[in-house]
């Protein structure tokens, strides 16, 4: 396949997947069904989307601060104003593209504070390497917590307390198998993979090199309680889900992040994802629907609000870069 029809269909597919999957979720539901997300959607407290929107926007400047944490090292200290702005429109190009964001935000770090776009990338891809980490954290806490519904889960599809253990035996005999397989193969999915899991250890460990660890620590510690949170107070927007405890909105969490990944800010698969997992603890389909769609509108408009302002003011507030002839 040429390089630039797979390129073309990366784009695409995961655009194409969405509409599909709107279409989707339009056709497996009823008329009457359809009616009660959209009045649930409509008369959506905007209270706590407000409140939702506000815990976001601090998640940003806590990542616009953070990031100073990274390029502080390399001698570089831009304005905290223009970080914010381009992981803004950064935010917003990747609904569009898949991962297009990462390059337009080192690129307009090279041109509007002269980091080179090397070094501006690497401390993009640290970002992405601890996020992934925390995100495999939180998965961790979401199963410890919610134990006894997974165990019921399985085991009401046929799946008892020995097979479990022998799942997660034969879970971790994989991993193993597969570590070993890794540090042997030469082909290039594995050492692509290879590089990918080396570059997390050495994203993990230029942390404690930092002056300011605690600091980066915090502040990403607090992104990610940003993001839990913005999550947790939209189930107040929906009656059926204000009764859902930390742990099942947890799980409902972890859904939407994958979500966000598959598709172009998780366009189409958010909701569904969203309203599977919340099945789990007895929440209906609608109440699920209207949960997943409240949220995925209210983030997906703030980024898109916030991210085409920040490509108008960015040029506009950094004229002095390039004064007129």
């Amino acid at each position: 396949m040429k390089p630039a029809t797979k390129k073309t269909l990366k784009t695409l597919l995961p655009i194409a997947l969405g509409v599909f999957l709107i279409g989707y979720s339009y056709y497996i539901t009823s008329p009457e069904d359809r009616a009660q997300i959209f009045k649930h959607i409509r008369e959506a407290d905007p209270f706590w989307v407000l409140v939702s929107l506000s815990i976001g926007i601090l998640s940003h400047f806590s990542r616009a601060i953070r990031w100073n944490y990274l390029l502080d090292p390399l001698g570089y200290r831009p304005k905290l104003r223009n970080n914010l702005m381009m992981i803004l429109m950064a935010y917003f190009a990747n609904l569009g593209i898949p991962r297009s964001g990462e390059v337009l935000r080192a690129t307009a770090l090279a041109t509007y504070e002269d980091v080179p776009f090397q070094k501006g990338f690497g401390t993009i891809v640290t970002e992405r390497v601890i996020d992934v980490i925390m995100l495999l954290l939180i998965i961790l806490v979401a199963l410890l917590s919610q134990t006894a519904i997974i165990a019921g889960y399985l085991s009401e599809n046929g799946v008892g307390l020995g097979g479990t253990i022998l799942m997660a035996l034969a879970g971790v005999a994989g991993l193993f198998v597969m570590i070993a397989l890794l540090r042997r193969s030469s082909h290039p999915m594995a050492l692509k993979l290879r590089g990918f899991l080396n570059g997390m250890l050495d994203g993990v460990l230029s942390i404690f090199r930092m002056r300011q660890k605690w600091a980066f620590l915090g502040h990403t510690l607090l992104i990610w309680a940003c993001y839990i949170g913005m999550f947790w107070v939209i189930k107040y927007t929906v009656p059926e889900t204000i009764s859902l405890d930390f742990g099942e909105i947890l799980v409902g969490f972890v859904a939407g992040a994958f979500a966000m990944s598959t598709t172009n800010g998780g366009i189409g698969l958010y909701p569904i994802a969203v309203s599977k997992s919340l099945a789990l603890f007895g929440i209906s389909a609608i109440s699920g629907d209207s949960f997943g769609w409240i949220m995925w509108i209210a983030q997906t408009l703030m980024v898109v609000f916030f991210g085409a302002i920040s490509f108008l003011l960015l040029p506009l507030l950094n004229r002095d870069k390039y004064p007129p002839a």
